[in-house]
């Protein structure tokens, strides 16, 4: 049973990243021309260079594919991981208004989700699996 349970919850965390990396990411820059370049501008506000901006949206992708494949899981969770921390120190450290403070908790929240599936052997339905 907690096979199955680390394979629902590898699936329930990958589609965090899943969705915001090709809806919010992908498919706005289609529809919205001028989205990329907000993104970087965004990002500048915070102090991030905009070379972030692909570097972020890779992660997103490509974590969370891997996640969901369940291939790499460990290195794929890590990675998330260290990215849902990031997103929170960075980009919701105002702990001061309680809906940035609500933001951090989600993505600390996350960040321990993506650590436990880390910490767990392959789960099934999984690549990783498949090589045992």
């Amino acid at each position: 049973m907690n096979k199955y349970l680390g394979f629902i919850a590898r699936i329930l965390l990958a589609q965090v990243y899943l969705i915001v990396g090709f809806y919010s990411h992908i498919y706005q820059s289609i529809t919205n021309p001028s989205f990329y370049d907000n993104f970087q501008i965004y990002l500048g506000i915070f102090g991030l260079p905009g070379i972030f901006a692909p570097l972020m949206i890779l992660v997103e992708i490509t974590g969370s594919v891997l996640l969901l494949l369940g291939w790499k899981t460990r290195l794929s969770a890590l990675l998330l991981a260290g990215y849902s921390l990031f997103i929170a120190l960075v980009f919701h450290h105002n702990l001061a208004n309680p809906q940035e403070m609500l933001s951090c908790l989600q993505y600390l929240a996350v960040t321990g989700g993506l650590l436990m599936v880390a910490s767990s052997r392959a789960t099934a339905y999984s690549l990783d699996n498949l090589k045992k």
